[in-house]
């Protein structure tokens, strides 16, 4: 059976430097025959966390708890859920994620069990069955932003722990607004591509 491998973008523009890579990381894992997706979160209905923890309320033996929401977000989750494999993206805004991709983040507290009483939340997935390959972009040298803008690469990682994935491997693209309408250069699809062999092999 092929393995599914599912791509979230959040990015605000299509085809740009995040869509890229993650396009890139996809055909390569088809290229190893593996399905693949994606999801653009802007184009879906994602309510805010309010942080009312019923979701977290529930058993502690299920996938995740129920969400008060009625949105997109439970046919995300359902296809992450079925999904062997997650290519996770987000350009850095202002030192970290961009708003639609913390926001789709927030929602994961359905993977956790935190009743009423207890200090710590606890996964509700102990082990990490899934793949992860996470890729975020900064204006700066990736050098730089790996050490002044750290943060993004974290809540990445810490979103595909989350889903009950392990990080396998981060790409972070630097230098990529030196013009309006630069995207990434062969050797850098190149490279996603080589990443999202590693999701299915």
């Amino acid at each position: 059976m092929a393995k599914k491998v599912v791509g979230i973008i959040g990015s605000y523009r299509k085809g740009r430097v995040i869509d890229s890579a993650v396009t890139a990381a996809l055909e390569g894992a088809a290229g190893c025959g593996a399905e693949t997706s994606k999801i653009y979160l802007i184009e879906r209905h994602i309510e805010f966390c309010d942080n009312c923890r019923a979701c977290t309320q529930e058993r502690v033996n299920v996938p995740r708890g129920n969400c008060v929401h009625n949105d997109d977000m439970e046919q995300i989750l359902t296809d992450i859920d079925a999904a062997d494999a997650i290519v996770l993206g987000s350009p850095i805004n202002f030192f970290t994620v961009t708003a639609v991709t913390k926001q789709f983040i927030e929602r994961l507290l359905v993977y956790a069990y935190w009743p009423w009483g207890s200090k710590m939340p606890k996964f509700r997935t102990k082990e990490k069955t899934k793949k992860a390959l996470i890729i975020t972009s900064s204006a700066a040298p990736a050098f730089v932003g790996r050490i002044m803008m750290r943060s993004a690469l974290g809540v990445l990682g810490g979103a595909a722990e989350t889903m009950g994935a392990k990080v396998v491997r981060k790409l972070y693209f630097g230098m990529v607004a030196q013009e309006k309408d630069r995207g990434l250069e062969e050797k850098q699809l190149k490279k996603a591509r080589q990443a999202g062999k590693v999701l299915v092999l």
